[in-house]
């Protein structure tokens, strides 16, 4: 599959497709938002924040520079039409994965991650999912609709079952969300992610991906987000977890999704979400 550059890359990303092992794109499905829209304004807004980020990473010291990412762009997906755009996430991840390669994708609201799950639970069956969130996204559905930003982790419970998704940092939910893992189908660490390292210890060998939705982060560091929900993690934390996702031996694709760039005038959540890019890209090639 070939797919053209784009004119603004994130950063360094500006390799040629067929040369990259990690292929970035952004997902702007914003349709199912249920508070403040703007997620499908994220993408383009961490590429052009990205100018200030710089390339070398010392947390990893590693540089960008040094390694070859695709960056794709925005799909185009039409607004309004959940189906269609669930569809061309999932056929673009399918091709992604057929060519070999990491996916490393931008939301967008959180639904987006379910058809790259799906794609991704196709190439492996043992697939694992490690999800950052303020927000349970347990339900079966939500204002009648079986596909929302509120049902993702459900919908991708449907498909991996019980013992495959662990959760951390929630502090949002249904009551009978939080009885749903608590009965044991997902693993779910409420408030914080202290217990992150030792779960890391014990699926180090599965392929593992990756959704972080930034809501995770206490407003205080991301305002810039259509559900943001008091008493997150700090940007310390959630860069200490990257560093600990370097002890899975398998991650397989990530995401970062729910930053509604337009919300912050300052700009400061985009600028968070593009430094948390550049070292989840850098893991996917570590």
């Amino acid at each position: 599959m070939n797919y053209n550059k784009v004119d603004l890359s994130f950063q360094s990303c500006d390799k040629e497709y067929e040369e990259s092992s990690v292929v970035l794109f952004s997902a702007p499905l914003d349709t199912t938002t249920s508070y403040r829209p703007g997620t499908r304004f994220a993408g383009n807004a961490i590429r052009v924040e990205s100018i200030g980020i710089e390339w070398y990473s010392p947390y990893k010291d590693m540089d960008l520079k040094d390694y070859k990412t695709a960056d794709i762009g925005d799909l185009e997906i039409p607004m309004g039409d959940v189906k269609t755009s669930l569809d061309t996430i999932y056929n673009t991840s399918k091709n992604i994965l057929k060519d070999h390669k990491k996916v490393m994708m931008i939301g967008g609201e959180h639904l987006v991650t379910y058809p790259v799950v799906k794609a991704y639970h196709e190439v492996y069956p043992d697939l694992k999912i490690i999800h950052l969130d303020a927000h349970t996204d347990l339900r079966d559905e939500f204002l009648g609709m079986k596909l929302s930003h509120a049902t993702v982790i459900k919908r991708c419970y449907d498909i991996l079952g019980d013992n495959r998704i662990y959760q951390f940092g929630i502090r949002s939910g249904y009551k009978h969300e939080f009885q749903f893992a608590k009965d044991g189908h997902t693993y779910m660490e409420k408030f914080s992610i202290d217990t992150l390292e030792k779960i890391i210890d014990e699926i180090k060998d599965s392929p593992v991906y990756i959704t972080i939705d930034l809501d995770v982060l206490d407003p205080s560091v991301m305002p810039g987000t259509g559900t943001p929900e008091p008493g997150g993690i700090s940007f310390k934390e959630i860069l200490h977890a990257t560093k600990l996702f370097e002890k899975l031996n398998h991650v397989v694709g990530a995401d970062i999704v729910e930053l509604a760039p337009k919300i912050d005038p300052t700009d400061v959540s985009t600028a968070v979400a593009a430094k948390l890019l550049r070292e989840m890209i850098l893991l996917l090639h570590k």
